[in-house]
């Protein structure tokens, strides 16, 4: 009983930090019903920004967060406007190879300037436990990874519903063609979208490597990705909440299911995949996306 704790717990904090990844990919989807490849790569840079600013410059961790966010944000924004924009948003291909040379290019610019050492992260919520069951524990950091989820994807909601260019962004995802019509300045507002997922990708990165028991180097992001676009399949690729859902769910399959079953340990990547392609297959728009719906 005691070890179906524990790893519950993983389970919670695992699917917690999938699930900040997957609300950026969400972001991006919601705007041009596309998979940003590049994501985790963004990410990434985010938390080697978060990290030399925190960890070298003497930056509380917490501002340095937030100015990590902003950058990557800014980035993400200038590359939307150079790279992504001059292309048709309806016509996937060129934007997909884009996505995913970006995704090399990010990936290998890393790896030169900060190689590939891992480097300890600094903590961002305080270290020791809430209280334990045996030798189960309910850390300080699970906690505070689930709060952060849930207070990030509120704060995605009502910067939605609740503000002038989250109606425009609604919009646009909605119908892009009729948007334009009305006077909804579609680039800019696909350019907020791109800035708005990079800097909760920063954060969701930023929240992953502060676990004491992982280290920050530039590949740390790739199995993270998986896990995020699997989670976001499962709960709806167009709904927030359902990408916690679904982050929550692949953490569990991924503690809990795959130690009681034959799978082998190393085997819980391809779990995740496992549960895409059953999603693709059976609920195409997730356990809680929009059906899509053809006129004829």
């Amino acid at each position: 009983m005691e070890l179906f704790v524990a790893r519950l717990f993983d389970g919670l904090s695992n699917g917690a930090t999938y699930a900040l990844v997957a609300l950026a990919l969400v972001m991006i989807f919601k705007a041009t019903t596309l998979i940003n490849f590049a994501q985790g790569e963004f990410a990434m840079i985010g938390a080697f920004v978060v990290f030399v600013m925190a960890a070298e410059r003497g930056i509380p961790m917490w501002i340095a967060v937030v100015l990590g966010m902003l950058i990557t944000a800014v980035a993400a924004a200038g590359v939307e406007r150079t790279l992504i924009r001059p292309f048709d948003p309806s016509d996937h291909l060129p934007l997909v190879i884009i996505t995913l040379g970006l995704f090399l290019a990010i990936n290998a610019v890393a790896g030169i300037i900060w190689r590939f050492d891992p480097r300890r992260f600094p903590e961002l919520f305080p270290s020791g436990n809430v209280f334990t069951f045996g030798n189960a524990a309910l850390r300080w950091y699970t906690v505070g990874v689930t709060i952060t989820v849930l207070v990030t994807a509120a704060a995605l909601t009502l910067l939605l519903n609740k503000t002038k260019v989250g109606l425009a962004f609604r919009a646009v995802s909605s119908n892009l063609q009729s948007s334009e019509l009305v006077g909804v300045r579609v680039g800019p507002t696909l350019q907020f979208g791109w800035a708005i997922a990079a800097a909760v990708g920063t954060l969701g990165a930023a929240v992953f490597v502060a676990d004491p028991f992982r280290q920050l180097e530039p590949t740390i992001m790739i199995r993270v990705l998986i896990f995020a676009v699997s989670a976001a399949a499962l709960g709806g690729l167009d709904s927030l909440w359902g990408a916690i859902v679904g982050g929550i769910a692949i953490g569990m399959v991924q503690s809990i299911l795959v130690p009681y079953t034959p799978i082998p340990n190393e085997m819980g990547l391809a779990a995740a995949v496992v549960v895409l392609m059953l999603v693709l297959l059976f609920k195409p728009s997730g356990l809680f996306g929009t059906p899509q719906v053809e006129r004829v």
